[in-house]
């Protein structure tokens, strides 16, 4: 007679677990990266449109 039970495997597979207990030294508050990130957009525009003529290129 079957058994009505299905036994699951005992392993993790594979699957790694972390914990808090390893806090880094840098800490970043989540709108200062995207004010950076926007920073870094405004610098890249400017130098596509600005970039060669700033080094003498055009």
């Amino acid at each position: 007679m079957a058994k009505d039970r299905v036994n699951m495997p005992a392993s993790t597979a594979g699957l790694t677990r972390y914990f808090d207990d390893v806090k880094s030294k840098l800490e970043f508050k989540p709108g200062h990266i995207i004010i950076l990130a926007v920073i870094i957009m405004i610098i890249t525009i400017l130098l596509h449109i600005y970039g060669t003529t700033l080094i003498g290129l055009g």
